[in-house]
């Protein structure tokens, strides 16, 4: 018995110096699409994201790239089908992004045998072509436009209480600094938002803009990305409920989209116009030859009536 007295103080340090040094878990609130979290001795809660392998920070948002490849490793892990080899995917859509170590994307994205160049925010900016097409840059979007709008409502909306409203939501919800806010408008039921950031001003501890227009798109579709509650934005106390958000990306420098590829409904357009103007020409020019006759006819006629006049 003197012995167990003795000896069980030192298992229960042995026993605490184990468990600190047993990595605690934790939740990501700024990303559910993660595993393997661990909270740092820091107090950072550090985990994986899915898709990539790479280590994020949940105390920041995950970025847009990240987010995407994630979702994309849900998609394929849940059954659904890929698309044929031919459909296109537009600026909005998703694919499976190829990220840099530090999460952005790659300026040059591809897709099996045909390749593209992205923007900062993942969207593309060129036409898409063979794998050997070569992107020198990853171009960055400063300016970000959201347009959104809201659903019916039970008091009208204060232009002023509503940009503030919405840069303290943003700051609190994204982290994003209310100084790249840079304009609200509101002209009911709608509400466009421009964020603007030049990589001047952004440091490194910043959210970017882009990130943080992912976010908030997920929000409104009602896919949010975070485990913290759903988006709440007031007005005179009544809630603002998004219900539709369309984002535009304006780049540093322009896009480098041509006319090579022109869409059926565009080649329709161009064709009807064709067709229209060449009839037109048709009618033109079978018009004029039915006067010209008509005034030969008319000028012969008034000779032989003058002919019988002067015999």
């Amino acid at each position: 018995m003197e012995l167990l007295r003795r000896v069980a103080p030192l298992l229960l340090l042995a026993a605490a110096v184990c468990w600190a040094q047993d990595p605690q878990t934790c939740r990501c609130d700024t990303n559910k699409r993660t595993i393997d979290c661990t909270l740092q001795s820091s107090g950072v809660c550090s985990c994986t994201s899915i898709g990539s392998q790479i280590a994020v920070n949940c105390k920041k948002l995950t970025s847009k790239c990240l987010l995407m490849k994630a979702e994309m490793a849900g998609l394929k892990k849940s059954g659904r089908r890929e698309k044929p080899k031919h459909a296109y995917v537009d600026n909005d859509g998703i694919y499976d992004p190829e990220c840099e170590n530090n999460g952005i994307f790659k300026a040059r994205q591809c897709n099996g045998t045909s390749c593209w160049c992205v923007n900062t925010a993942g969207a593309r900016r060129t036409e898409k072509s063979d794998t050997q097409l070569q992107c020198s840059e990853l171009v960055r979007t400063s300016w970000i436009i959201i347009e959104t709008k809201h659903s019916e409502r039970n008091t009208a909306v204060n232009p002023t209480s509503l940009e503030r409203n919405l840069k303290s939501g943003f700051r609190d919800r994204y982290h994003l600094n209310p100084q790249y806010i840079n304009e609200v408008r509101y002209e009911n039921p709608y509400i466009t938002i421009d964020l603007r950031q030049n990589a001047s001003q952004k440091s490194s501890e910043d959210v970017d803009i882009a990130d943080v227009a992912y976010y908030f798109e997920k929000d409104v579709k009602n896919d949010s990305l975070m485990l913290i509650g759903a988006l709440n934005i007031n007005d005179d106390q009544e809630p603002i409920n998004f219900d539709q958000v369309v984002i535009y990306y304006v780049d540093e420098k322009p896009p480098e989209f041509s006319m090579k590829r022109l869409t059926a409904g565009v080649i329709a357009i161009i064709v009807v116009v064709v067709v229209a103007i060449v009839a037109g020409i048709v009618v033109l020019v079978i018009t004029r030859k039915k006067k010209g006759k008509y005034e030969k006819a008319e000028a012969k006629e008034m000779n032989e009536m003058q002919r019988q006049l002067n015999a």
